[in-house]
């Protein structure tokens, strides 16, 4: 299993992914509002979808209401 640190920007016009240069984890900026979960289910689509994983074998280790937030992907 590999854990990421990402740092989530909700109500972007696009949804993206991307390694930060200074080797700081990832940038997501989701469309979805930070409301009901949504921003979180489009994170995990979206880290799903860049590894090539399945959604269910995304977790969300930490951070669930917060701006940062550790996630786990199989390796």
């Amino acid at each position: 299993m590999r854990i990421l640190q990402i740092k989530v920007k909700p109500n972007a016009k696009t949804s993206t992914l991307e390694e930060q240069a200074d080797g700081g984890g990832w940038l997501a900026k989701l469309k979805s509002p930070p409301v009901d979960g949504k921003a979180n289910a489009e994170l995990i689509a979206l880290v799903a979808d860049h590894f090539g994983c399945r959604k269910a074998d995304v977790t969300l280790k930490i951070g669930a209401t917060g701006r940062n937030k550790l996630v786990q992907i199989p390796d």
